[in-house]
């Protein structure tokens, strides 16, 4: 079978809140250049995820594509490195900086350039954005079936079945192959690369395709429109409650919370 993850470049988003600023005008986040590259947290967690039924099923393949301006390959080769098998890019500025919408689309076009798949998985949610919409909307664009947010995910014959989490305990629920599958961090840790790994991921090189190449895709505008980009403002005010001593301090407390109906 064919599995295909997709992989998003971001800032590494353990960097310091002082790299990043707000740009008011241009309506944007802007990264201080000092900012190393990461893959996306959860597209890691999908990787894995593909990765464990790699090591189930016989005559699996893996496969990672990514949509963006300028890949670092050492970055963007980390599913290769930790096992997959090939890798394509997709690198055109305008689609990179193109809505929820407009990239899953874009990922849609390219899907259909790589041919015949079984099973596409996706990170929940990106670490820069955090919107968790390309997943389903790649899914609907492709017209096949979406589960979201796997904590567990297992292949039986040609269906694919997930346990989701939810507020009162896991939700189990399976669709037909092929499908898309978004997948949550509480899959558990992604494995290591191995030095053979990164190895092995030197020698891989990735198909790279532009807007040109992409003979599938529609012209379309962007569904959504940035209205305003801002930092919140934040303030805290903390008072101090002493007493005589421990018991005492606690008592203040105990009475102060009473009083704002805290406890």
């Amino acid at each position: 079978m064919r599995i295909i993850v997709t992989a998003k470049q971001v800032p590494d988003p353990e960097a310091p809140q002082s790299s990043f600023s707000v740009d008011s005008n241009a309506k944007k986040v802007v990264v201080a250049a000092s900012v190393p590259q990461a893959v996306s947290d959860y597209d890691t967690y999908a990787a894995e995820a593909a990765l464990r039924i790699k090591d189930e099923v016989e005559g699996t393949t893996v496969s990672v594509l990514s949509l963006g301006e300028d890949h670092v390959l050492d970055v963007i080769k980390r599913p290769i490195a930790m096992g997959a098998d090939e890798l394509f890019l997709v690198q055109d500025q305008d689609l990179a900086n193109g809505d929820a919408m407009a990239i899953a689309h874009t990922l849609a076009a390219a899907i259909k350039n790589m041919g015949e798949f079984d099973l596409i998985m996706c990170g929940r949610q990106s670490a820069d954005l955090d919107q968790g919409i390309v997943g389903t909307g790649l899914a609907a664009i492709l017209g096949i079936p979406v589960l979201t947010s796997a904590v567990g995910v297992r292949l039986k014959d040609d269906w694919i079945e997930i346990d989701r989490a939810v507020e009162d305990g896991i939700d189990t629920v399976a669709a037909q192959l092929p499908a898309v599958v978004t997948v949550s961090s509480e899959i558990g840790e992604a494995r290591y690369a191995t030095m053979r790994g990164i190895m092995a991921a030197r020698k891989v090189q990735p198909t790279i395709w532009s807007k040109s190449d992409l003979t599938a895709l529609e012209d379309s505008d962007d569904f959504t429109s940035v209205v305003d980009v801002f930092a919140p403002e934040s303030e805290s005010n903390v008072e101090m409650i002493e007493g005589d001593d421990a018991a005492d301090s606690g008592r203040l407390l105990a009475q102060k919370l009473r009083e704002e109906r805290l406890i």
